[in-house]
């Protein structure tokens, strides 16, 4: 049988890890994140997320490092579970991942319709009120066949396009947000919470997990690590990947507020941009930005686009999901009909438009922490020592809680029946294609 291609160094794993992670919702969604907790209370919530999610990165880096298997969180939790959980579990992470692919599609045409407002023409038809333009199906769509012939043509090249784009973005944030912090003003903070503090934070924390998701997707791409790779430098790639990450979103929302009146721009799009742009009082920095945002969006499409792939081929390979799937291009070495699969249903989202952004931040925030906790309840039943099992314990406390806060009525900002629909829905799917499990050939 053929195996993935083993290419992959702890350079790749950090950008796999961090570029899944942060994508372009810190310009195409940060009035959403503002309006939510203000500029101290969106803060908060990101560090203090950021800080909960450190136990989750410890019992993923532990498992790898036990399992490096692509198949991740359907592996590791069916060590100690009957075979529905592994598949639930890993049919909420695909979701995770996947719904990231058609979310960047969309924002880059929204983002080309800003450069270049010509593109907001030939309106197709509407969802949920908002028009869907012909240029920017099409640009979406030729984003998605990029990064699916580029994924189809293997991993060392999918990596290589990850690491320039994530060290790009990098390189540019500093360089935006160094000008930024010369200009603006503490007045522009207040007001510092849009509800009550508790609430405010509450309500940035319930959208943290999707923002944050990506640091696991080195589980993914385990099997295809360089054969001189240490197993313990994927905890190190997971945790430097949660910091990061952490800190960008934390600097991001805090200059925003700093350099320009918040409260005053939230019904601007991009206000990120906006932002800055009143702050400098020069459309140049507006083009910095748009750079940054376009690099980091290609990253985030090809990291999710990475691990969705891969874990969809680890679960065909396991036999949960039709086995076709599981097939490897003999000479890229890729789980080729999963890339294909991936692709093509990016595609067919992106005709919803983007009616879709942000019910696909609340509903990927619920799939991924279902993955996390079910990680950690994982690593609980194995037995390991006292101060690994309190930290798997902190886990799956922080995983269950963020999925409560989004089931439970009576929380602030929990589900509406729409965002049930699509859970519903995705559920649904997974029961009607969900296969019986067969014995790998190399278990």
């Amino acid at each position: 049988m053929t195996q993935l291609a083993r290419k992959l160094r702890l350079t790749d794993y950090f950008s796999l890890g961090w570029g899944t992670m942060v994508g372009v919702g810190w310009l195409v969604v940060m009035d959403d994140w503002l309006l939510r907790g203000g500029p101290l209370g969106s803060v908060l919530g990101f560090a203090i997320g950021g800080i909960l999610l450190l136990p989750i990165g410890y019992v993923y880096g532990k498992w790898v490092m036990a399992m490096p298997d692509a198949a991740g969180e359907v592996a590791y939790t069916a060590k100690v579970f009957p075979q529905p959980v592994p598949f639930f579990t890993g049919w909420m992470m695909i979701l995770a991942y996947f719904i990231v692919c058609p979310w960047e599609a969309v924002a880059l045409g929204r983002i080309a319709g800003y450069v270049f407002p010509a593109l907001n023409s030939i309106e197709l038809y509407r969802v949920a009120g908002k028009p869907v333009y012909l240029p920017h199906l099409v640009i979406g769509l030729t984003l998605t066949a990029l990064v699916t012939v580029v994924n189809y043509h293997g991993i060392r090249l999918s990596a290589t396009f990850q690491n320039w784009t994530t060290f790009g973005t990098l390189a540019l944030f500093v360089v935006f947000v160094s000008i930024g912090v010369t200009h603006g003003s503490l007045a522009n903070f207040p007001p510092l919470f849009t509800h009550t503090p508790f609430v405010s934070i509450l309500l940035v924390l319930q959208i943290v997990p999707y923002f944050m998701t990506g640091f696991e997707s080195v589980t993914k791409a385990a099997e295809e690590a360089n054969p001189e790779f240490r197993a313990q430098a994927f905890s190190r790639a997971i945790f430097a990947a949660i910091a990061v990450g952490a800190v960008f979103y934390v600097i991001v929302i805090a200059v925003v507020g700093f350099v320009a009146p918040w409260h005053a721009l939230t019904g601007e799009p991009f206000m990120t941009a906006i932002a800055f742009e009143h702050a400098v009082g020069s459309r140049w920095i507006v083009s910095i930005i748009l750079s940054a945002a376009l690099l980091s969006l290609f990253k985030v499409f090809n990291g999710n686009f990475i691990a969705a792939s891969r874990l969809l081929f680890a679960m065909a390979r396991r036999g949960l999901v039709d086995a076709r799937l599981a097939s490897v291009h003999p000479r890229n070495q890729t789980p080729s009909a999963s890339v294909v699969s991936v692709g093509l249903a990016t595609a067919s989202c992106m005709f919803l438009g983007s009616a879709i952004l942000v019910p696909i931040s609340e509903v990927g925030s619920v799939a991924c922490a279902i993955g996390w906790f079910a990680v950690c309840a994982a690593y609980l039943r194995m037995r390991p020592r006292i101060a690994e099992r309190l930290i798997a314990i902190v886990g799956a406390a922080v995983g269950l809680a963020m999925v409560l806060m989004k089931f439970a009525p009576v929380v602030p900002g929990s589900f509406s029946r729409w965002e049930w629909l699509a859970l519903v829905l995705w559920i649904l799917v997974g029961v009607s294609i969900g296969r019986k499990p067969k014995l790998r050939a190399d278990c």
